[in-house]
């Protein structure tokens, strides 16, 4: 198969080009506005009773649960007729706003809590009606809009969080494009060696991005996706756009330098590099694939998002870049000083002296030392790992600069405590009666209770009951209190919305759908690397080893993220805890790189092993042939999707960071000491299979046939 498309892009090598300019043309014109069509965060799972309490106080209510604006008013003394007048006109204004159900301010509800300590301001809510998260943020940016000019009015709330949240993702996003592309290039010309070359990964990374942009566009109309698919989509699309512009054109170059540019040049590329692009962007695509079991918006949005642009990026460099490969011929090293170019010729030609071949040879010499000290230095930067606490989303992610992060901040620290966030507790009896009454009572005699706003009516038969922690909300005392309310047994309805519960609920259901994960990211691990390399023992080893480079980089987030190391330098504040979706994410995502960069690495010491080099000597030499490529696709791929880390968001600071990391600790210790130490030490174990399993492969495995690769003499 692949030697018929490798003939078929050498024939037509221009006609797909010019496809390729068309269709990049028509998804670029779709898929430019995709950002307006995805919905925010979105961290709730639908059969979770948070959420299911809450869509039944607002079908029977016609309002939200949670106001979806805090308008806070800065009067200098709220009790003065002109404090009261400027509020009754904010209300007002927020009244005739589109799609709001109804407004509470002080002066209708006499409440104190919604006066700070000092007098000097109170805030308005406003509650909109039943509507998506999508229509939430479009909503809330026209009143964003509307109160612009009104600099005593600062806006916040849920509604304003998450369309500010959406701005800024965006910034961001442009912000860390033009932050990567100058150093991808940079990097390109260094490790491509040619000018021309360098080209082919930007080139080929903003096709990949901007198809994936039209798929998007595409998928949204039919799957809620989120927001912040896009920063990933941007990141992974380069960043794979990148590792395969590496392997093919090296490979390329290596395959011209023995049979020269042309076709056969180009089928042995495919049938090389090529084939094991598949495996890699099938392995990768199945492990954030994974994340689709979640029925979290922001976990399953980046699981499509991230499968579709492996599988664009892998048919991009298995079309697009050969045909631009048999049309460029020899001035793919054309435009680069005589010292790359003798580098580049250098680097095509096998070599069994070169830096990595020595480390390998090196590392082997002692396979067991190397393997300990590698593992141990694994473990010790994962022990940060086993304290890692979580914590939700909310507006605190948002940069200082943001109204929402500053109501929020401000209704903490100048309100009477957690007010605002209180357990919402909806039950199956009218507002007034005995039974609503007995409930309050009971739950007032529960720890941790500060205080039971009267009971409102939600409809006829049913009524919300705001309870008021003494502690903040996600707290381990605002936790149990939800657990202890939820425990009371009545002959009603009785569900508990309101932040914390929708944190508690946001545990436990990644927790239940955890096992499934990891069951299809390690299943899948271990079938592909299989049908690679005919081996049991090498996709076990794969997959432990993996294990040790994600808990690594996991424990190094604990120490930036939770314990607030390096935050000046990375501009957050550490709020004690990760994003409780962040490490699941990483998880997947980190995952199927490392065994990407495993598969290119294990596919040439197989090839090496398959044409007569003994063990030893074909690991010396795969890792002579991938160690540079691999760094240089490692370093590339971290720039690429490392910009993240300059976002004022901090959980996408987390992203970025965290999968730089996964990328580099997998480049370096993993490929470059624990793969060819394990593999010395295991010798031919490493390619035993029963065989049942051997007769599997030898009729459905990968082959790499091709000229003999010989062990110095």
């Amino acid at each position: 198969m692949l030697a018929r498309l490798a003939r078929f892009l050498h024939a037509h090598g221009r006609s797909v080009l010019l496809v390729a300019v068309l269709g990049a043309v028509v998804a670029g014109a779709f898929g430019f506005g995709v950002g307006k069509q995805l919905s925010p965060y979105g961290a709730t799972d639908p059969a979770t009773q948070s959420v299911q309490a809450t869509n039944r106080f607002q079908s029977a209510a016609g309002r939200q649960i949670d106001a979806g604006v805090v308008a806070l008013v800065d009067s200098g003394n709220v009790r003065t007729a002109a404090a009261r007048q400027r509020v009754s006109e904010v209300a007002a204004e927020l009244r005739l706003q589109p799609d709001v159900a109804s407004v509470v301010s002080f002066y209708d509800s006499h409440n104190p809590v919604m006066v700070s300590r000092d007098g000097s301001s109170t805030y308005v809510l406003a509650y909109f009606r039943p509507l998506s998260d999508k229509a939430l943020k479009d909503v809330a940016g026209q009143i964003e809009q509307h109160f612009a000019g009104q600099h005593d009015v600062t806006l916040g709330g849920a509604a304003i969080a998450n369309a500010q949240v959406n701005t800024q993702v965006g910034h961001d996003l442009a912000h860390a494009e033009l932050l990567a592309f100058p150093f991808i290039f940079l990097l390109s010309l260094l490790f491509f060696r040619s000018l021309l070359a360098a080209l082919l990964p930007p080139l080929l990374g903003g096709l990949a991005i901007v198809a994936t942009f039209f798929a998007l566009r595409v998928i949204s109309g039919f799957v809620d996706l989120s927001v912040f698919a896009l920063n990933f989509v941007t990141g992974m699309g380069l960043g794979l756009a990148i590792d395969y512009s590496l392997f093919m054109v090296s490979r390329y170059r290596e395959e011209a330098a023995s049979s020269g540019f042309g076709a056969q040049a180009l089928t042995r590329t495919l049938q090389t590099a090529g084939r094991t692009i598949i495996f890699s962007s099938l392995t990768i695509a199945a492990a954030v694939a994974s994340l689709a079991v979640f029925p979290q918006r922001f976990l399953y949005s980046m699981g499509i998002a991230g499968a579709v642009a492996a599988l664009l990026s892998a048919t991009l460099a298995l079309t697009v870049l050969p045909a631009l490969l048999t049309v460029l011929g020899p001035r793919v090293n054309a435009f680069a000083p005589k010292r790359l170019q003798r580098a580049a010729e250098r680097e095509a030609r096998p070599d069994h002296h070169g830096f990595w071949y020595r480390l390998s040879r090196l590392v082997m010499r002692r396979p067991a030392l190397i393997a300990a000290s590698s593992a141990a230095v694994l473990i010790a930067l994962g022990i940060p790992f086993t304290g890692i606490k979580f914590i939700q989303a909310s507006a605190s992610v948002l940069p200082m600069s943001a109204s929402a992060r500053q109501v929020n901040d401000t209704l903490k620290s100048q309100f009477p405590p957690n007010t605002t966030s209180p357990l919402e507790v909806v039950i199956g009896a009218p507002a007034g009666s005995p039974q609503a009454k007995a409930l309050a009572t009971r739950i007032s005699r529960l720890p941790d209770v500060s205080a039971i706003a009267p009971a409102q009516p939600a409809g006829p038969e049913n009524s919300l009951l705001a309870v008021a922690p003494i502690q903040g909300p996600q707290t381990g005392a605002s936790q149990r209190l939800v657990k202890r309310v939820r425990a009371i047994e009545e002959p009603f309805y009785v569900g508990v919305a309101g932040e914390t519960a929708s944190f508690v609920d946001l545990e436990h259901s990644l927790a239940a759908h955890l096992p499934a994960v990891l069951a299809i990211v390690i299943g899948a691990t271990l079938v592909i690397l299989f049908l690679m390399t005919g081996s049991v023992i090498l996709p076990i080893k794969a997959v432990l080893m993996n294990a040790l480079s994600l808990s690594a980089m996991l424990g190094i987030l604990v120490l930036i993220f939770q314990d607030g190391n390096l935050q000046g330098l990375l501009s957050f504040r550490s709020e004690g805890a990760l994003d409780a979706t962040q490490p699941i994410f990483l998880f997947a995502v980190g995952f199927g790189l490392a065994t990407d960069y495993g598969v290119f690495l294990l596919s040439r010491i197989k090839e090496a092993r398959d044409a007569g080099a003994s063990d030893s000597e074909a690991v010396a030499i795969g890792l002579e042939r991938t160690g540079r490529i691999v760094t240089a696709a490692a370093l590339l791929f971290a720039v690429a999707i490392g910009a993240f880390a300059t976002s004022q968001i901090v959980f996408i600071k987390e992203l970025g960071i965290g999968a730089a990391l996964a990328v580099l600790i997998d480049a370096s210790i993993v490929r470059a000491l624990l793969v060819p130490s394990l593999m010395e030490l295991l010798g031919s174990r490493n390619w035993w299979a029963p065989r049942p399993l051997r007769r599997l492969h030898d009729r459905f495995g990968l082959r790499e046939g091709g000229p003999p690769v010989m062990a110095p003499s």
